[in-house]
């Protein structure tokens, strides 16, 4: 069956661990009853998480009972009326402590993201993930809760080998049909204003409350203010021309430590953090000429 009339879209932001912390969901939040006169809604996470989790486990990618599908979309959405509803989990593909289960980076993302595309069956799917240069992906893993040591958690996944776009091929192989967007990490402070539009699918002039948030957590307090005022005083006509904008005062104003990520790994040596960074900035290439996917980029 079908949920809603027209069908309700739903939105899985997938994560990754390390690169979100819960920031895009409340970003949205505060434009939460904006949204929802849209028939855009973003459920607080605790009220679906644990419930979403225990219906994929249960089903494993067979298709809900309409009544399993209805109780859960009664669940989620309170009644409120819906045509687009944002999920968001960084536990959705593995928990932190899987993510090189048989030696691949996230190997399960192929067949969890199926899970959670049959939960409503026939109703649209989109996938929205941020990817990270393993290099600073790795130390910023092992900081997680209840983690292992770093040659547990790699379980012997060569650095060199990580490739996300194996995982997004995996997530297409899957579930074909369902959009899937994704973007850089290293790049959300410069993108995160588009970011928020796709993912709510909004219209580009929608007023986000969180525009700039990001970019105020990178850049000195004079720069970000200076930044807000010019925008202000001379709106730029397009969005390239905004990004340019940022970029030049990001460039002179930003907080160089929080920009710079330092990397002590075991067996981590400069030359290897050179070439980790190099491979993935090829698979970054790759990614973004992969059919079926829209790529962010600055």
């Amino acid at each position: 069956m079908k949920i809603g009339s027209p069908a309700v879209t739903f939105v899985y932001h997938l994560g990754v661990h390390c690169t979100d912390e819960g920031l895009l969901v409340r970003s949205l939040l505060q434009d939460g009853v904006a949204l929802q006169d849209r028939k855009i809604i973003v459920p607080r996470p605790r009220t679906y998480r644990t419930m979403v989790r225990e219906h994929m486990h249960r089903f494993k990618g067979d298709p809900m009972p309409d009544d399993a599908q209805e109780a859960l979309f009664e669940e989620i959405l309170k009644s409120y009326p819906a045509e687009r509803v944002i999920l968001s989990d960084d536990d959705y593909l593995t928990l932190p402590q899987g993510v090189f289960e048989r030696g691949q980076l996230y190997s399960k993302a192929g067949f969890r993201s199926m899970w959670l595309r049959y939960l409503f069956p026939e109703n649209p799917c989109e996938f929205f993930i941020a990817i990270r240069n393993p290099a600073t992906y790795l130390p910023a893993a092992l900081k997680l809760r209840n983690m292992p040591g770093y040659e547990d958690f790699v379980r012997g996944t060569d650095p060199r080998e990580m490739r996300w776009s194996e995982v997004i091929e995996r997530i297409q192989h899957n579930n074909p049909g369902c959009p899937i967007t994704v973007w850089c990490n290293e790049d959300t402070p410069l993108i995160w204003p588009q970011l928020l539009r796709e993912i709510a699918d909004t219209e580009v002039d929608f007023d986000f409350k969180a525009d700039h948030f990001l970019l105020r957590t990178i850049m000195r307090d004079e720069g970000f203010a200076k930044m807000e005022a010019y925008l202000e005083s001379q709106p730029p006509m397009t969005e390239i021309q905004r990004r340019r904008v940022i970029a030049a005062f990001v460039d002179k104003f930003a907080l160089e430590d929080e920009l710079e990520e330092e990397i002590d790994l075991p067996g981590w040596t400069p030359a290897l953090v050179d070439e980790v960074s190099s491979i993935y900035e090829d698979d970054v290439y790759i990614i973004e000429r992969m059919a079926g996917v829209e790529f962010i980029a600055p």
